[in-house]
């Protein structure tokens, strides 16, 4: 914004977004030595050998979870869309802007006054979601610590201890995150 009220110049959002997205892991993958190799799966014997396997518990785990957020999300987002009163549009209208800069500069910076509380929400609750993968037999955080380190050490105040301390600073750090976001949010919009 500093640029732009100096020169009239807008910074080039999107060339530095494809630059970090696409950029950085190449930069990664080409400094690491450009470990990428093929392996295909062949018969041999009476199994096969090499090539990449998915589990079809992590499968399941990653489509529910997906598909279950992502509606709630998706609830979240129009709902927060539906709250910007309908003559904020219409006066956005009047004044010529295009429906895209409506939508970017004026319905999305309002509703996400609405919409982050929630979201917020629904990201604490993927991360206590993702426990229900011991139910069907995919090992997760859950399972390694209540599961084999219980059976192993014994000790179960101690393991569903450190359970739960996983758990409550993967909470702590989402709250974080989306309170000092939406504190960022506040600020623009006003």
């Amino acid at each position: 914004h500093k640029r732009q009220d100096a020169t009239g110049q807008i910074f080039p959002t999107p060339w530095v977004v494809a630059g970090l997205i696409l950029g950085l892991p190449l930069l990664t993958f080409l400094l690491s030595g450009a470990p990428l190799t093929f392996d295909h799966p062949e018969l041999k014997g009476f199994n096969f050998r090499g090539g990449m396997t998915i589990i079809p518990e992590f499968v399941a785990l990653w489509l529910a979870l997906t598909i279950y957020t992502a509606a709630f999300i998706a609830e979240t987002v129009r709902g927060g869309i539906l709250a910007v009163p309908h003559g904020q549009i219409e006066a956005a209208s009047a004044l010529g802007l295009p429906k895209v800069r409506t939508l970017r500069l004026i319905v999305i910076p309002q509703a996400m006054r609405v919409i982050i509380p929630p979201l917020t929400s629904q990201y604490l609750n993927l991360t206590k979601n993702s426990s229900l993968a011991t139910a069907i037999g995919y090992p997760d955080l859950v399972s390694v610590f209540a599961g084999t380190t219980l059976n192993q050490t014994g000790q179960a105040v101690e393991v569903i201890s450190m359970t739960m301390a996983v758990y409550l600073s993967l909470s702590i750090l989402t709250s974080l995150f989306m309170n000092w976001y939406n504190k960022r949010m506040a600020l623009v919009t006003r």
